[in-house]
């Protein structure tokens, strides 16, 4: 079976906790506070592994966490950061947010990755806090959450060319034919049930990667037939090859119902560059439907030409063609090592307050961040969390909403009661 979709759950580490602590020695009387900083937890990306060509290795494993910072402790000293964890994804994969949609990644090239899942930041020791009017500070930091989420990769082939058509017109021989790929053929329609790669290689150091798309029917777009869940790999090629049935009783019917279906899935392969190929010469009933569709595809401004793929005839001037077609496209871009993922500095800072379950409920990042980051159990920390949320406008935000005193806020994973 074909794996091209999967959903898994990363985490990213946590970062590692500040440290309280006083220098302590003999003789040295005012030693002040010497607590080290957390280390942060690690990151999760994505890499671009060339050796994988299916997502089959997340049937097995789905969840995936990076390696949290190491805590500070006394003398100055700064926990270990995490160790990153990289989770290797096939040439051609798409990372979407599982949930919200939000696009992520497409990794294209060798190499190429992309940071899904940030690692926390380690919480300050208590050395970070003095000042000259605070020399013996008794506050730190806990270490931040690193992201999680659920994400949804999506792999679509990369092909220089695919083989589209009805079932059943010679996609899997012409491919078997052309390269040292062996997919399955046989004399029924849909033998072909999951995409097959074949490197063609021409004698004279030019070669390119072919795809069998499995058969095509009318409604494919809308999930008919088996072609529609294979479509995305289309989406990836730089040319189409059209193979028409040579057998068929309309394949010229057959070759406007197909091109109908690629627009309605997109519209973008409708405008990839074509080669319409007549398949099955050696039959008589192709040979006499070769001059009425050379003439319709002439009229269309379509390149067309004839092969037989069990025969060969006309199979090398077929590859020759496709070859000089793919010389005259412009020459893709390589993909850059990594991708980077932006997001607007403002949506950090924003905050909603919304009355959930008999309490106020606050959602924002920073403070989210914040709160998870406060040690409750040290007085000072909570005094500093009270100016934080004066500072980011947090208190009179729900003043304005009516918080009254005894009203439980929730914020992340805390319950605080408003006084």
């Amino acid at each position: 079976m074909f794996f091209d979709e999967a959903k898994i759950y990363v985490k990213a580490g946590d970062g590692g906790d500040g440290c309280v602590s006083f220098r302590r020695e003999k003789y040295v009387p005012f030693g002040g506070p010497n607590g080290g900083d957390g280390g942060k937890g690690g990151d999760v990306y994505l890499v671009a592994n060339p050796h994988l060509n299916t997502l089959i290795g997340f049937k097995r494993r789905i969840h995936f966490k990076a390696q949290r910072g190491s805590h500070g402790r006394g003398k100055g000293q700064k926990g270990r950061q995490g160790d990153d964890l990289f989770i290797e994804v096939p040439p051609g994969t798409v990372a979407r947010d599982a949930e919200t949609g939000e696009f992520m990644a497409d990794l294209m090239g060798e190499g190429q990755r992309t940071l899904v899942a940030p690692g926390g930041q380690g919480g300050r020791g208590n050395a970070a806090f003095a000042t000259p009017t605070n020399q013996a500070p008794r506050i730190a930091e806990r270490g931040a959450p690193g992201q999680e989420r659920r994400l949804y990769l999506e792999l679509k082939l990369i092909a220089d060319v695919g083989i589209v058509g009805v079932p059943n017109a010679g996609k899997s021989t012409l491919l078997s034919v052309v390269s040292a790929a062996r997919p399955k053929i046989a004399a029924y329609p849909f033998t072909t049930l999951e995409p097959n790669l074949g490197v063609v290689a021409l004698g004279d150091y030019t070669s390119f990667v072919m795809a069998d798309i499995p058969g095509l029917i009318e409604g494919a777009h809308a999930g008919a037939g088996l072609g529609h869940e294979f479509l995305r790999h289309i989406e990836r090629t730089r040319i189409i090859i059209h193979l028409l049935d040579g057998a068929s009783a309309d394949p010229l019917g057959d070759h406007e119902s197909i091109n109908e279906e690629l627009a309605l899935f997109d519209p973008e392969l409708a405008r990839k560059p074509q080669l319409v190929i007549l398949n099955k010469m050696d039959l008589p009933q192709a040979q006499a439907l070769w001059p009425s569709v050379k003439k319709a595809m002439k009229a269309q401004g379509q390149k067309a030409m004839s092969i037989s793929a069990v025969t060969g005839e006309g199979v090398k001037e077929m590859l020759r063609s496709v070859a000089e077609m793919l010389e005259s496209l412009p020459k893709e871009e390589p993909a850059t090592a990594e991708v980077k993922v932006f997001r607007p500095a403002e949506a950090e800072k924003a905050f909603t307050i919304t009355w959930e379950d008999d309490a106020w409920r606050v959602r924002g990042a920073e403070v989210e961040r914040v709160v998870a980051m406060t040690n409750w159990d040290l007085d000072e920390a909570v005094q500093r969390f009270q100016r934080i949320t004066e500072a980011i406008g947090l208190k009179a935000a729900l003043k304005e909403a009516g918080v009254q005193p005894g009203d439980t806020v929730r914020i992340g994973e805390v319950e605080l009661e408003w006084q």
